[in-house]
């Protein structure tokens, strides 16, 4: 038997995957998600793409438009102000816990993964920059254990995503690793009340600068987004 057979990918896994590169801004908001192309790239029947694509429809990440088809998800502003909101409110008590029970082990790998958000910061790539910033997010629910909250934010962060390069304006991501890196030293200060109030200041800052003036229409090309 060929033991370097890999099996194929389960729908949860292409849902995963799909929405991964909506993370990383490869699936504009607007792209239409085909089965058919999905069916080849991940060398799967039809049927599992459907699977995959109705978790991403429950997670709100695509919407699925009868005898449309499927489509990345473009929320309204109304949507956008709510989804932060409930961030808002969340990440104010994934805040005090992470100050509470973060070990110095914990620090150390939120310091890697804050280097890595500078390197991609200073190299100019968008796509790691952009994972990389959403990612800081669930590293602190990671940190703190609650399996629960982890899955909430890994909803709303991805959803986050979906609205940050909708309506992304001139903000600079600078401006969300230095905050970042405000919340951190204060957090390793001990310091939980000025920690809570840094990230509600930082998920401010990062919904006062979308733009909802316009309608921004977007597209990819869907195979070449989820092969790159």
């Amino acid at each position: 038997m060929n033991q370097d057979v890999q099996p194929d990918p389960s729908a949860d896994d292409i849902a995963q995957e799909v929405s991964a590169a909506i993370v990383a801004h490869k699936l504009p908001p607007g792209t239409r998600l085909r089965e058919e192309a999905l069916a080849r790239v991940y060398k799967v029947s039809r049927t599992k793409i459907r699977a995959a694509l109705l978790m991403l429809s429950k997670d709100k990440l695509i919407n699925i438009v009868p005898d449309k088809g499927a489509f990345v998800s473009k929320p309204d502003a109304n949507e956008a102000r709510e989804v932060y909101a409930v961030r808002r409110i969340l990440e104010a008590a994934l805040a005090r816990e992470f100050v509470a029970c973060a070990n110095t082990a914990d620090f150390r790998r939120i310091d890697a993964h804050l280097a890595e958000e500078r390197r991609a910061l200073e190299s100019g790539d968008v796509q790691a920059r952009n994972r990389l910033l959403s990612q800081f997010h669930i590293l602190l629910a990671e940190t703190v254990g609650n399996s629960v909250l982890t899955g909430m934010l890994r909803e709303l962060s991805a959803r986050s995503a979906v609205i940050t390069v909708l309506y992304q304006s001139s903000h600079d991501a600078n401006c969300s690793s230095r905050e970042h890196h405000a919340f951190i030293e204060a957090a390793r200060a001990g310091d939980a009340d000025r920690a809570c109030a840094l990230m509600d200041e930082h998920l401010e800052h990062v919904l006062a600068a979308l733009d909802f003036s316009g309608d921004r229409q977007a597209g990819s090309d869907l195979v070449a987004a989820l092969l790159s």
